[in-house]
């Protein structure tokens, strides 16, 4: 049976007793602030790892959000493993039953219309960038102030 990486992302850091209790019911590893925790899962599938990794960790009370696959599949997605509130889930299952879709594929259209409205968004801020800094210099010049920019910055995006 294949093992699966997981990733745990919690609502708040977890207090160092919370993830004492919580590795002694699962092995966890956790990031510097305690708001991650990995973990591995063997299940045939990685929907099942997820599923069973959150029925083992729900004797430990964690603050969790979501659980996702640590590691892309082969079309470049990770599983998103998220447990609703009842209230939530029942106006999940209306606005499913209304569209004729199953609550995993109604979610996932939302998110992929989500993720597609916040890049739009972000390119067309950065498109006014761009034209606000033209106003004032040449594309020659700013071409190489980026590259200069972008050599210089650290690893990983900036906020």
């Amino acid at each position: 049976m294949p093992h699966h990486a997981l990733e745990i992302l919690l609502t708040r850091p977890l207090a160092a007793d919370e993830l004492r209790h919580a590795a002694r019911i699962w092995p966890l590893a956790a990031n510097h602030d305690a708001t991650r925790l990995m973990a591995l899962m063997g299940a045939k599938t990685p929907d099942r790892a997820a599923h069973r990794l959150r029925r083992r960790l729900k004797a430990a009370r964690l603050p969790i959000d979501v659980i996702t696959t640590h590691y892309p599949d082969a079309n470049g997605q990770v599983l998103l493993n998220v447990a609703f509130s009842p209230a939530a889930q029942s106006v999940l299952e209306c606005a499913t039953r209304r569209r004729g879709q199953t609550p995993e594929r109604f979610v996932q259209v939302a998110l992929h219309r989500a993720l597609a409205e916040h890049a739009d968004q972000e390119a067309d801020r950065l498109d006014k960038a761009v034209r606000q800094l033209l106003a004032h210099t040449t594309p020659a010049y700013l071409l190489s102030a980026v590259g200069h920019a972008l050599t210089r910055l650290p690893e990983g995006p900036m906020p």
